[in-house]
């Protein structure tokens, strides 16, 4: 039996379709055949994992990753890390990219007709600390149109992998800001057809992480697992694999 099998069950519609029809991109995308599950033993669960050697010193700080500051607003994101028990989860690694403030990935295949960032990257990394806690310091992204349909434009957001305790383990997700006009416009948002769920996406204006005269805070916790799960990214979770 699955060490797996101990978890609670997700709850129908807390995590996106496979195939959303509104996510043009989902009808090519989305699998046709049941997804075959990996066995998990006590390898997969409990390692292997990342640690301080793995992460670069100050990748916590997209905006002084560069010789000048970058352009736009300067962000604080930070949370908690936890399990579907509220247990914190320690030392696991999260990684963010994100698109700078005129809405552009630094990619080759974003063509978007926005300039370029030299003093943004638009990635960063680390390990949560004991109590799950995690806080990156960046630039809040701007908006970009992305070809879903005629005038189709995805909101600001922030693009977070986690790989809880082990590799196997992997989630991916997108953080979005409070009070975006397109989130209800958005079908990669709105895949998520519960709605409670699709507003644990959604970070909330921090004053306590908020520094004077330099950065908004903005709170985003993540649940690995469980009824109080956080919506994942299906695009990027490897197929087989239960995040």
């Amino acid at each position: 039996m699955s060490l797996f099998s101990t978890y609670r069950k997700i709850v129908v519609g807390t995590q996106p379709e496979y195939l959303h029809s509104a996510y043009v991109s989902s009808i090519k995308r989305a699998p046709t055949q049941p997804l075959v599950t990996i066995p998990q033993t006590i390898s997969e669960i409990t390692g292997p994992a990342f640690t301080h050697e793995d992460v670069r010193e100050g990748a916590f700080d997209l905006t002084r990753q560069h010789h000048g500051d970058p352009l736009g607003e300067r962000i604080v994101v930070s949370g908690r890390v936890l399990d579907e028990d509220g247990r914190a989860v320690p030392r696991t690694l999260i990684e963010i990219w994100q698109a700078n403030a005129a809405g552009r990935y630094l990619h080759e295949r974003d063509q978007h007709h926005a300039p370029l960032d030299q003093n943004f990257t638009g990635e960063g990394h680390l390990l949560t600390d004991e109590d799950g806690g995690y806080r990156f310091v960046t630039i809040r992204p701007g908006e970009y149109p992305w070809g879903n349909h005629y005038n189709a434009w995805r909101p600001a957001h922030i693009h977070f992998s986690l790989f809880g305790p082990a590799f196997a383990t992997r989630i991916v997700t997108q953080m979005y800001f409070p009070g975006d006009p397109l989130l209800e416009f958005d079908p990669i948002f709105n895949c998520t057809a519960d709605e409670e769920a699709r507003r644990r996406l959604i970070s909330r204006f921090d004053w306590e992480t908020t520094i004077p005269q330099h950065a908004l805070g903005y709170k985003f916790d993540i649940v690995l697992r469980g009824r109080e799960a956080t919506p994942v990214d299906e695009r990027h979770v490897h197929e087989g694999v239960t995040p």
